[in-house]
């Protein structure tokens, strides 16, 4: 019953970050009495590009030491499942909040205890990547559970103003070596 209810609210405040996809970024001017004053509302501009999950990145496995593909030994298997985004427009860039929603599972060889996740998110504009950058999330599975659910958001993913319509966001596992662009 308990994970049914946090799946919901996780589900509904995804859709609230969802419903600011796009905006351009305002400023308002200081008063004298320190306040600001009421900011130009936000307007919907640009494109906000998707949030892929690539093929073979969505899920990821650690093993106990010296295992490799063995069932048996797995300590922890983590998924990606669903994303979300938030786009803020200025004159020469295109700022994008990546909020992703995950699971992390404690295999046979696994129990509670923290798990540092190797996520990659970048961004590429046809065959040229704009951004990537590899964050080494750490989750902890608490004590008397199996499984824990996390939210992993990168806010500072900028790409250039003009990148286009064929901009696309990827966000996945990442095993390779630790290195940022």
């Amino acid at each position: 019953m308990f994970g049914k209810v946090s799946r919901r609210v996780l589900a509904v405040s995804l859709l609230a970050a969802l419903a600011g996809c796009n905006k351009t970024q305002t400023g308002g001017a200081i008063e004298s009495g320190g306040s600001a004053s009421a900011a130009t509302p936000a307007v919907i501009q640009a494109a906000c590009p998707q949030i892929t999950l690539r093929d073979g990145t969505s899920s990821y496995r650690t093993y106990a030491k010296g295992a490799k593909d063995d069932p048996t030994k797995v300590v922890y298997q983590a998924s990606l499942a669903d994303t979300t985004r938030q786009c803020v427009q200025s004159e020469d860039a295109l700022k994008v909040t990546v909020v992703v929603q995950g699971r992390v599972v404690a295999g046979p060889a696994g129990g509670p205890g923290k798990v540092t996740l190797p996520i990659r998110v970048a961004a590429t504009d046809g065959k040229k990547t704009l951004y990537s950058e590899l964050t080494q999330f750490p989750v902890e599975v608490p004590q008397g559970s199996a499984s824990t659910q996390f939210v992993f958001t990168k806010a500072d993913v900028t790409i250039p103003a003009g990148a286009g319509a064929e901009a696309k966001v990827f966000v996945g596992f990442d095993e390779g070596p630790y290195r940022t662009q």
